[in-house]
């Protein structure tokens, strides 16, 4: 039972490699072509593909640019939250505290003071604190302050109008600004903060996954552009502004690589009668005030890790704008469909056109590890995001499945000639036909196997080409680079096709490059496969048979 399901499945295996021959590959490649346009549109696994492994290169790089020298983050740190605790309470502290802090960094002239906190409310107990912080904003030109940018689905409930908010342009691709749009925002409480070009958003948009790799420049809303705080602050020290409206972050490294000091230690210091720290620290610098305290929530998954301080993604940000080397890559889903496509296509014209076989796995192995390699490379050396993952990865399922099929046909083929016949098969009718190519030296392993594929291009039965080569060692060299053709259920067209190859021999030789002294003879042998015996001996018999009959043209 088992022997005649295993011959049922060796038919139904050659059959399928008759009927589609070299045109499944085109058919899969069809497939395949389909499933990248269907993932491209519906299903996004090239796109979280390209996330993936953009974190992991990204994390790796080898060349990693360093942190500019010149932004501080004055964190309040955990250990600020309870140094400061028995003077001013719990957060958050009274106004006046940043107030004070503001005047005494002032004194060392900064190039920039960004908070990277939201004072969306008034103090109501401490009326003269809110005062005093917002005189000591006023007597500055170079502090920059966040608003929020809450749900669009809140709009409707909103009262700010964009006239309301300072530093709001029209979009330049929208065909009209609506002045009547209310747009929910949280707006900083003091006055003094409210000053065109020294506000901007801190909202912080992670990819569908949860993780932080962009960051948003701006926002189109109603045909009114809202800036980010990075922006405003770019835009103010002299930096590159890229012209898309988010930036892929070119990370400095993990959590806290840029210049930490600790609120409490500077505030301290500076209220002392006899300060102990450099006079001039601050001086020139981008001082960033926010918070790495966990109690604070402000913490966030990015490429770099799964905690990131948010104050630290926007020193990053501020980083990439003032260096103008956000890492650039191709956006949308076009150049993932093009280079693709182009892999599939190439891998299935190679396959089709029967390109010799352990060549092209060799140069398929090694394109796949140089298009990885200049995905690596682009971003080391040239802050370019490559993305070649997903085509990478559809080539390699293009392969494998070809392989597969190439493999199960070229085996199924020869089962069917060396296998035995099932009981009450009856005789099969066979022809074999070797030839011998006389060459002064062996063709070699690679040309054999061309010639030997241009043959089977040529066939239109049930036969199969198979090669002997003049290199092989011991007594299988002598006899010399040799074909042999054999059909099983050979009837007349048998002999016609046999004749057909042979006329189409001279112009393969031809085509392959192979010298023209090289001459070749032929002789062919048909026989019987008796299914009362072994067929493997029967084929060897068959062999000898056709190797004496060649020999004996000459005798």
């Amino acid at each position: 039972m088992l022997s005649k399901l295993n011959f049922q499945f060796i038919r139904f295996s050659t059959l399928l490699a008759e009927r589609l021959r070299n045109n499944f590959y085109l058919y899969l490649a069809l497939i395949l072509s389909l499933g990248i346009l269907l993932d491209a549109s519906l299903f996004h696994v090239g796109a979280d593909m390209k996330q993936k492994a953009f974190d992991l290169v990204v994390r790796h790089r080898i060349v990693v640019p360093k942190p500019d020298p010149d932004i501080v983050i004055v964190d309040v740190n955990e250990a600020s939250l309870a140094a400061l605790a028995p003077d001013y309470g719990r957060w958050p502290w009274p106004r006046q505290v940043f107030g004070e802090f503001l005047e005494q960094l002032e004194r060392q002239q900064p190039k920039a003071v960004v908070f990277d906190i939201l004072f969306s409310d008034a103090d109501i107990y401490n009326p003269d604190s809110d005062a005093y912080f917002n005189d000591a904003i006023a007597a500055t030109d170079n502090t920059f302050f966040p608003f929020l940018r809450l749900s669009e689905a809140q709009d409707n409930l909103s009262q700010v109008k964009p006239g309301m908010i300072p530093g709001i342009e029209r979009s330049p691709a929208a065909s009209a600004a609506d002045p009547t749009a209310t747009v929910a925002v949280v707006l900083p409480h003091f006055p003094a903060a409210l000053k065109p070009g020294r506000l901007g958003t801190h909202n912080i948009y992670p990819d569908p996954d949860g993780i932080v790799r962009e960051y948003r420049l701006y926002r189109d809303d109603y045909g009114w552009r809202l800036p980010s705080l990075p922006l405003a602050v770019g835009r103010a020290v002299g930096g590159t502004i890229p012209s898309q409206d988010s930036m892929l972050l070119n990370w400095r490294g993990g959590p806290f690589t840029y210049r930490y000091v600790s609120f409490s230690d500077v505030y301290r210091d500076m209220t002392a009668k006899t300060p102990k720290r450099p006079a001039d620290e601050f001086t020139g610098k981008i001082v960033i005030i926010g918070s790495t305290a966990p109690s604070l929530f402000d913490l966030k998954a990015t490429t770099m890790a799964k905690a990131h301080p948010g104050v630290e993604i926007l020193a990053t940000a501020i980083d990439n704008i003032k260096h103008g080397d956000p890492l650039k890559f191709w956006r949308g889903s076009v150049p993932y469909i093009v280079l693709s496509l182009l892999v599939i296509w190439l891998a299935a014209a190679a396959f089709y056109r029967n390109i010799e076989r352990d060549r092209f796995d060799r140069l398929f192995g090694a394109s796949q590890l140089v298009l990885l390699a200049i995905s690596y490379i682009g971003i080391n050396l040239a802050n370019v995001y490559i993305d070649l993952t997903a085509p990478v990865t559809w080539a390699i399922a293009y392969f494998s499945i070809a392989k597969i099929y190439a493999l199960a046909t070229d085996r199924a083929l020869q089962r069917v000639l060396s296998s035995n016949l099932p009981a009450g098969g009856g005789d099969v009718e066979v022809s074999l036909m070797v030839i011998l190519l006389e060459t002064p030296q062996p063709l070699g392993e690679a040309m054999l196997k061309k010639i030997r594929r241009a043959l089977m291009s040529k066939t239109h039965m049930h036969c199969r080409v198979d090669e002997l080569k003049a290199t092989q060692s011991g007594i299988w060299g002598l006899f010399g680079d040799m074909l042999a053709v054999s059909w099983t259920q050979a009837d007349a067209t048998a002999g016609q096709e046999a004749a057909e190859l042979l006329q189409a021999l001279p112009g393969i030789l031809a085509r392959q490059g192979v010298s023209a002294d090289v001459s070749f003879r032929q002789a062919r042998h048909a026989g019987r496969l008796h299914d009362d015996g072994d067929t493997a001996a029967q084929w060897r018999v068959l062999f000898a048979q056709a190797i004496m009959q060649l020999e004996n043209r000459e005798l």
